[in-house]
């Protein structure tokens, strides 16, 4: 069966895809879930010299030392910059991208570069005032099991140049139940009307940008489409 290796976004851990790994493994199919460094329960690593590059290498060694290969790498929302940048450096190893409502990050981008002046202006007024400089704690600062996200990796720009990446099948899932109301609704509309003039495949779910912990079960399915 197929091999599943799920990124996580912000401020999450692998934790947050334990209910849509379940039904991916009972349907036969290998299943990682790794968690970013200085996220979850590796949240003691957590240090302002985390960055993209960190976040890249975190899953570059699961392909490896998991010895891995035809794999359907997923990225949620900020998932995406690292799944992109582990296909730049590790396509022998996958079979496909999967960016359920990522960030896709063409060549020279940052997160930052993605979500605009605006976001950026909030994001770094939180680092300020609640994270020392460096990283910016889940609004809000209270929720359960939530853990930092790291400045520099959000304006680390990511290299997109090699051919053998280019080639991989590339899918892009855009939640379009967002409330008129959320600012990610246009920042996601705008990459998934770039990535389907690319040429990429497009599916729609109609969610809000966080389905994985309430809506698992249409994830997985969405998912299993796939393989």
């Amino acid at each position: 069966m197929g091999t599943f290796v799920l990124v996580q976004g912000g401020w999450d851990g692998g934790w947050a895809w334990r209910a849509v790994a379940r039904e991916l493994q009972a349907a036969g199919h290998q299943t990682f879930t790794p968690t970013l460094t200085g996220s979850g329960e590796r949240v003691h690593l957590a240090s302002p010299d985390i960055d993209l590059n960190t976040h890249i290498l975190d899953i570059v060694n699961v392909l490896y030392y998991e010895n891995l290969y035809d794999v359907t790498l997923v990225g949620i929302s900020g998932g995406g910059m690292v799944i992109t940048g582990v296909a730049e450096q590790a396509p022998e190893r996958l079979e496909q991208l999967v960016y359920l409502d990522a960030f896709a990050p063409q060549d020279g981008q940052s997160l930052y570069d993605l979500v605009g002046p605006g976001f950026v202006a909030w994001f770094e007024e939180r680092a300020r005032t609640l994270g020392d400089g460096w990283r910016v704690p889940h609004d809000p600062p209270d929720a359960d099991r939530r853990t930092d996200v790291f400045v520099k990796m959000a304006a680390q720009p990511l290299a997109v140049r090699n051919p053998d990446a280019a080639r991989l099948k590339h899918t892009f899932v855009h939640f379009t139940a967002k409330a008129p109301s959320d600012p990610l609704k246009p920042i996601f509309e705008r990459i998934a009307a770039r990535v389907r003039a690319e040429g990429w495949n497009y599916r729609e779910l109609a969610t809000e940008h966080w389905p994985i912990l309430d809506k698992p079960h249409e994830v997985a399915n969405l998912l299993l489409d796939f393989v």
